[in-house]
């Protein structure tokens, strides 16, 4: 039998997950995702009383917490960015998520479920009766809101929860969870540009002036991850440019990138629909900048 080791053992540090974002992006659904992997939930809890209720956590022996907080603690927002540092000071691991959607998303989500605005009472129109009026003080509320939520917004890792159904939204919350928090992440998202561009993309390439494999009936229906578009785009010269280009960028600014303490880096990629070019690019991206980094990969228009 061997001896026991005269060091001790490597105490485990805490996981804080701390969610923020836009009233009606989705913070509940990416809480219910990180329940469900096992992290003890917190919601709306007041930033005052952060430091002091991770240390109780702490003094529990909880390893992994997940915390959202929103703007109807507008008054005590600003004390969260030096918490956070506090919280790194002492060996947490904080990994901060902000939840985003444009602001049209937001109008009818708010539309469809009738509730009201937790800004709303500050907004232009809100006792008025005209529908135009009160779309525009909702309005009015959302910019607000994503005001008094900027320095929040870059400090964290952003998802754009627009087009996503709630179980899209749970799978990429739970993906960031198998991402060491030690190294940059580098995120790849293809989109179809016809249903909007992301908001949580760093890095956003055009690449509709690409040859289209939808134009070519046997691969109209198939996707940038099947064989034959796959030999198709190898084909042209244009395609394997736009993908050296691309590469060439990343592989230049993500040194510098991670050397400023960035968590995640999201490279959005887009083409017509969402289909074969972007999800090409995507695919071999993530494979050859894999070899470097620690990288995550979604189809924003492909449903898995």
């Amino acid at each position: 039998m061997s001896a026991p080791s005269s060091k001790e053992p490597k105490a485990a540090s805490m996981e804080l997950i701390l969610i923020t974002g836009m009233s009606g992006s989705g913070k509940s659904v990416a809480l219910r995702a990180l329940e469900d992997a096992g992290y003890y939930c917190v919601d709306n809890l007041p930033p005052e009383l952060l430091l002091s209720f991770v240390a109780l956590e702490r003094q529990h022996g909880a390893m992994r917490v997940a915390i959202a907080m929103d703007v109807r603690s507008a008054t005590s927002l600003p004390l969260v960015p030096a918490e956070l540092r506090e919280l790194r000071r002492q060996g947490v691991e904080v990994r901060p998520l902000f939840l985003d959607a444009t602001t049209d998303t937001l109008v009818r989500r708010f539309s469809e479920t009738r509730r009201r605005h937790p800004l709303s009472h500050l907004a232009r129109g809100e006792e008025k009766t005209d529908k135009h009026d009160r779309q525009r003080a909702l309005v009015d509320a959302i910019e607000l809101e994503r005001e008094l939520l900027s320095d929040l917004r870059e400090q964290a890792h952003v998802i754009d929860s627009s087009v996503l159904r709630a179980a899209q939204l749970q799978a990429q919350v739970k993906s960031l969870l198998s991402a060491p928090l030690s190294q940059l992440t580098l995120v790849f998202e293809s989109f179809a540009y016809k249903r909007g561009i992301p908001v949580d993309a760093d890095y956003v390439f055009d690449v509709r002036m690409l040859p289209n494999p939808y134009y070519e009936p046997a691969l109209r229906d198939q996707t940038g991850m099947d064989a034959p578009v796959v030999a198709y785009l190898e084909n042209e010269p244009e395609v394997q440019q736009m993908y050296a280009d691309i590469a060439q960028f990343l592989q230049r600014w993500l040194e510098p990138l991670a050397r400023n303490h960035r968590s995640y880096v999201t490279v959005a990629i887009g083409c017509t629909g969402g289909q074969h070019r972007s999800v090409y690019l995507v695919e071999r991206l993530t494979a050859t900048l894999g070899e470097r980094w620690t990288t995550l990969k979604r189809h924003r228009e492909i449903v898995g």
